[in-house]
C-alpha cells in the first residue's frame, strides 16, 4: 500500500528551518527584543569606560551581534561591546584617540582569526570544571556589582520600581511563558513612570542615542610601522581576552542547552565580527555573558535568529524609537540584570552537601577563580590563575602517588626496587633519596612495570641514581618500561648532564 501524498503545506513544513515554526519564531523574536533593550544601557556604559561617544559602543553592539549571528559557531550566544574589551583598549583611546582604537579593533580581529585557525579553541579542554564553576559564579557576582551604582544615591521611587520589576519576573511566568517576563517588566515599569510622571534615572540619561546607521570606512591613522607597534600590544590583549570570554561563554551555553558547538568556528567568527565592527567605527567586543543568559536561560532562545535580531532591534530601537527607549527607567533594566545574576550563579556549588563531598583542592580552585575575577574585573585573568592553581594542586596530588619498595634477594646478591606511580618533575625529585646506595648489594634492579615516565626530569633522576651506584662500583638494571617510557628513556638517558 503506497503512503499518502504529502500536501504542499506539509512538504514546505518539512523543508523549512526549525526557527521558522511559529512557536520558535515567537520565542526568538521576543528574546531578541529583550536582549536589544538590555544591550542599550550596557553598550553606553562600556562606551563611557572606553572614553568614547555612546554611538561607538552601540554601533559595535549592532555590528558584532549581526555578524556573529552569521559567522559564529555557537547559536543563540550574544556578542556585543563588552566591559572586558573596553578596559583593555581604554588607555589606547586616552593616549592616541579613536582612530588608533578602531585600528586596534581591526587588528585584534585579525589576531583572533589567526589564533582560531591555529586551533586555540582546543586549549579549552585544559580548563577544569572547578574553574568553570568559579567563572560562572564570578560572572554572576560581576553582573550584580555592575548594577549596584544604579541603586546607590538615586530617588526613592527607584526602589519600589526595582522590587516591582523583580516581582513581575518571578510571578509572570506562572501566568504565561508566551511573552518573556523581562519584556513585560520593562514595558510595565516604563508605562508607570511615564504615565505617573515619576522622575527617575532613564536610559536617556546614560547618553544620546544615535539617529542614523553607521557608515563603513578606514580608521583615521597613519598607515606606518610606528602605528602598528603602538596598536599591536592592545590588539593582542583584546584578542586574547575576547577569545577567552567568548569560548568560556560558549562552553556554558553548550551545558545549558545540552548541545555542542564549533569552538574553532566561534574563534574565527569573533575575529571576523571585530574586523567588520572596526571598519564600521565600533569599539569591538566579544561574547556577553549577561545578555547571553537573558537570551538562553531567561527567554529560552536557541537559534542564530535571536542573536541577529538582538543587533537589528538595537539599531531600530535607537534610530527609530530613540525617544521612547530613552524613557525606559534604568530600574527596569537593573531588575532584569539582577534576575540574570541570580539565575547565572551556581547555587548548588555552595550547598553544604556539595562542599562536604568536594575535595578541598576543587573548592580552593573555585574560590581562587572567583577572587581573581572579582578583584581584577577581568574574566581572563581569573580563568588563567584558576587553571594554573588547578594544575599545581593536581601535580602535588599525583606526585604523592609515586612510591618505591625494596625487596632484597635472600642470598644477598641483589636488590629489586619496585617503583609505582607517575614519574614527572614533581614526583621524580624525591626519587633519588629513596635508594640505599651504600648498603645495597652489587646488583641493583629497578622495576618500572607499575610506573610511567612522563618527562626529562624523571630520566635525569634515573641517570642520577645510576651514577651514584656506579661511583660505588655497583651495577643498575632498569626493567619493565612500557613502550612510551622506554622510548623517552632511550632518547634522553645520558644526554641530560654536561658530564656525558
Amino acid at each position: 500500500m503506497s503512503s499518502p501524498a504529502l500536501s504542499p503545506s506539509a512538504r514546505l513544513r518539512g523543508l523549512r528551518p526549525a526557527w521558522l515554526s511559529p512557536k520558535v519564531l515567537r520565542t526568538e523574536v521576543l528574546a531578541g527584543l529583550v536582549v536589544a533593550l538590555a544591550l542599550i544601557p550596557e553598550a553606553i556604559s562600556f562606551s563611557i569606560i572606553a572614553g568614547v561617544d555612546p554611538a561607538v559602543g552601540l554601533f559595535a553592539s549592532f555590528t558584532m551581534a549581526v555578524t556573529i549571528a552569521v559567522v559564529g559557531g555557537r547559536p543563540a550566544m550574544i556578542s556585543a561591546a563588552t566591559g572586558a574589551v573596553a578596559l583593555v583598549i581604554a588607555p589606547l583611546n586616552r593616549e592616541h584617540g579613536l582612530g588608533y582604537l578602531v585600528a586596534a579593533v581591526i587588528l585584534a580581529g585579525v589576531f583572533q582569526v589567526v589564533l582560531g585557525a591555529l586551533g586555540v579553541a582546543k586549549l579549552m579542554r585544559f580548563v577544569p570544571r572547578s574553574v568553570m564553576v568559579g567563572f560562572v559564579n564570578s560572572l554572576a557576582i560581576l553582573i550584580f556589582l555592575a548594577q549596584v551604582p544604579e541603586m546607590h544615591d538615586v530617588p526613592w521611587p527607584v526602589y519600589p520600581l526595582l522590587a516591582g520589576g523583580l516581582a513581575l519576573m518571578v510571578l509572570f511566568p506562572k501566568v504565561t511563558k508566551v511573552v518573556p517576563a523581562p519584556l513585560v517588566s520593562i514595558v510595565v515599569l516604563t508605562v508607570i513612570t511615564v504615565a505617573a510622571g515619576i522622575a527617575v534615572p532613564t536610559v536617556g540619561d546614560k547618553g544620546e542615542l544615535p539617529s542614523s546607521l553607521p557608515v563603513p570606512g578606514l580608521p583615521d591613522v597613519p598607515f606606518t610601522v610606528e602605528t602598528l607597534t603602538t596598536v599591536a600590544p592592545y590588539a593582542l590583549a583584546m584578542a586574547l581576552v575576547g577569545l577567552m570570554e567568548s569560548l568560556m561563554t560558549a562552553k556554558l551555553v553548550d551545558e545549558i542547552t545540552d548541545t555542542r558547538s564549533s569552538k574553532t568556528r566561534e574563534s574565527i567568527g569573533q575575529g571576523v565580527a571585530n574586523i567588520v565592527t572596526g571598519f564600521f567605527g565600533g569599539m569591538g567586543g566579544c561574547a556577553m555573558i549577561g545578555q547571553t543568559m537573558i537570551n538562553v536561560r531567561v527567554s529560552g532562545a536557541r537559534t542564530r535568529l535571536s542573536t541577529f535580531l538582538a543587533g537589528a532591534f538595537l539599531m531600530v530601537l535607537c534610530v527609530v524609537f530613540g525617544p521612547v527607549v530613552s524613557d525606559i527607567p534604568m530600574a527596569a533594566l537593573v531588575a532584569v540584570m539582577v534576575m540574570v545574576s541570580f539565575a547565572t550563579f551556581d547555587w548548588h556549588s555552595l550547598a553544604p552537601k556539595t562542599l562536604k563531598r568536594m575535595p578541598a583542592g576543587e573548592i580552593t580552585v573555585m574560590l581562587v577563580t572567583v577572587a581573581c575575577v572579582v578583584a581584577t574585573h577581568n574574566l581572563a585573568i581569573g580563568v588563567v590563575v584558576g587553571t594554573l592553581t588547578a594544575m599545581v594542586i593536581f601535580a602535588r596530588r599525583v606526585a604523592h602517588l609515586a612510591d618505591v619498595t625494596a625487596v632484597t634477594d635472600p642470598e644477598g646478591g641483589s636488590v629489586v626496587y619496585s617503583v609505582t606511580g607517575e614519574l614527572f618533575f614533581a614526583s621524580s625529585n624525591d626519587l633519588v633519596g629513596r635508594f640505599d646506595y651504600a648498603g645495597d648489594p652489587d646488583k641493583v634492579v629497578i622495576d618500572l612495570t607499575a610506573a610511567h615516565i612522563w618527562d626529562a626530569s624523571s630520566v635525569a633522576a634515573l641517570d642520577a641514581i645510576e651514577t651514584k651506584y656506579a661511583q660505588r662500583g655497583k651495577t643498575v638494571e632498569i626493567i619493565g618500561l612500557n613502550q612510551p617510557s622506554a622510548h623517552l628513556h632511550s632518547k634522553l638517558t645520558g644526554a641530560l648532564t654536561g658530564s656525558h
